[in-house]
């Protein structure tokens, strides 16, 4: 609960807390949330003396209208930086771009399904799953080595897809 005594002196200097907070802040709706905020801060003060309510309330919206300009400079810092790291309409990709994505993509999968077995999994479960070569080995049955020259081959084929050469 409030000390009675803050509630009290906030009734009582709310509109001088206004125009400090105007004066500082520099718009009358921002001042308003500011004296919000401030209310709601000495709502949340546990009761105790406070010895000049008055001056300690000033103090306080000086605080929060010092926290809340900072709290703009940096808003404002990070959109600009934003704004000047590149225009993101710009950086969508474009609807042929977006097709030929989907077109490579749909290559890829038909690659990776045309391949045996044995390398399809080993492929997916390495670089998919992010399972460790020897595990693999083990899951599969076959030596390290037999894992790496499937592996291998797996990477020939897309290589030899993204070049345009078929299969292999």
């Amino acid at each position: 609960m409030a000390e009675p005594a803050l509630a009290s002196a906030y009734g009582e200097q709310r509109a001088l807390l206004l125009r400090l907070l105007t004066a500082r802040l520099g718009s009358a709706t921002d001042a308003e949330d500011a004296l919000q905020d401030l209310w709601f801060r000495i709502v949340a003060t546990p009761a105790g003396q406070v010895d000049n309510p008055a001056a300690y309330l000033m103090r306080m919206a000086n605080n929060i209208a010092t926290d809340r300009r900072i709290a703009a400079r940096r808003r404002v810092a990070l959109e600009t930086h934003w704004a000047e790291s590149g225009d993101a309409a710009h950086d969508l990709p474009t609807p042929e771009r977006e097709a030929l994505a989907r077109d490579a993509l749909h290559r890829v999968d038909a690659t990776i399904a045309a391949m045996p077995e044995r390398m399809r999994t080993a492929y997916r479960l390495f670089r998919i799953e992010q399972v460790p070569q020897r595990e693999i080995a083990v899951r599969l049955g076959i030596s390290l080595s037999a894992v790496e020259k499937l592996l291998q081959r797996a990477y020939r084929r897309l290589h030899a897809m993204a070049d345009g050469d078929g299969d292999e």
